[in-house]
């Protein structure tokens, strides 16, 4: 790999062979060492440069057991970090299929062989569902400054034609006020402002196209109503959950006590429930209205919205209308 034959490499070229090759199971002989620094890199050594570089390398503060061969015991990531972060980006629906291979090999070479070996299937798998957008990740890396910054940003808008492609939804750029980006059922998107409302607004990060930052400072969040007192993540996804804009409202329904597992799931525990018997619970939620129409559709069968009238109203057209088409 190097092939420099420099002395003064050693020591990172060991490490990187402990890196490669040993674990907390696996440890290496001198000899085993001796033949991988030929073998990788055309570097000749013998035995006592290897247990001096490496008692330089635990000087350094790598932890590396010296007890029946030479292994390293840990690393900057875990192995089940490590699957973590992998499973994650393999899931992720806002990249394509090309950075997320990119990004898991970028992740396994924080690992030994006998972890990659474990996941060699990873780079073999077909291409999931993922965005079309192959700027996607530097939009991320704009929108991400832009915050920092606390400034403006613009950016076009698309949607997915019937010919698999985006298209922008209007000629002109939008320009927002971005305040945060989240991640919600494998995409990202930005909670941003208009400077001429007062409320807030979500754009999936994926859709978005030619984004730039610009030298505009952005509205200040304490100006926006919902914004006032900060923002909380874990209330405002749970009152957004399919990321629909507009206000929240107080949600009444109906349902059973085996569904606990799922409104906790989609609201978290700030909820109050209320048990009426046969096994039947009333939950109050706080809910933004068109995403609690689609999470009642969701969950017809088992669900029942009680209040506000408007929704319960809605979904009662919606269920005629399915009605209607599967007669």
């Amino acid at each position: 790999m190097y092939g420099t034959g420099n002395k003064k490499m050693l020591n990172m070229l060991i490490l990187e062979i402990l890196q490669k090759y040993s674990d907390e199971n696996h440890a290496l002989t001198q000899q085993e060492i001796i033949r991988l620094l030929k073998q990788n890199y055309a570097m000749e050594c013998d035995r006592r440069s290897v247990k001096n570089n490496i008692l330089s390398l635990q000087e350094m503060g790598y932890d590396i057991s010296l007890e029946k061969g030479y292994r390293l015991m840990s690393r900057d990531f875990d192995d089940s970090e490590l699957r973590i972060l992998i499973d994650s980006v393999l899931f992720s629906k806002s990249i394509s299929t090309r950075q997320a291979k990119g990004l898991i090999e970028k992740l396994r070479d924080h690992a030994s062989n006998y972890f990659n070996a474990k996941v060699s299937h990873v780079c073999n798998l077909p291409d999931l569902p993922r965005t079309a957008n192959k700027q996607a990740m530097y939009a991320l890396d704009s929108i991400n400054d832009a915050i920092s910054e606390k400034r403006k940003i613009s950016f076009i808008y698309n949607e997915m034609g019937t010919d698999f492609k985006l298209h922008p939804t209007r000629e002109e750029p939008y320009v927002v006020n971005p305040y945060q980006i989240v991640a919600n059922n494998g995409r990202f998107y930005i909670i941003a402002n208009y400077d001429k409302y007062d409320n807030i607004i979500h754009f999936r990060v994926d859709k978005m196209t030619n984004v730039r930052i610009l030298d505009e400072k952005a509205k200040p969040m304490k100006q926006i109503p919902e914004l006032k007192d900060g923002l909380s993540l874990p209330k405002h996804m749970a009152e957004h959950m399919y990321m629909f804009s507009g206000e929240s409202v107080p949600v009444k329904l109906e349902t059973t006590e085996d569904m606990m597992q799922e409104l906790v799931d989609w609201f978290g525990n700030d909820f109050r429930v209320e048990k009426i018997g046969n096994g039947k619970i009333r939950a109050r939620v706080n809910c933004n209205a068109k995403a609690m129409r689609f999470w009642a559709l969701q969950y017809g069968p088992y669900v029942e919205v009680l209040e506000p009238k408007e929704v319960r109203d809605k979904i009662s057209e919606d269920v005629k209308v399915m009605a209607e088409k599967y007669k």
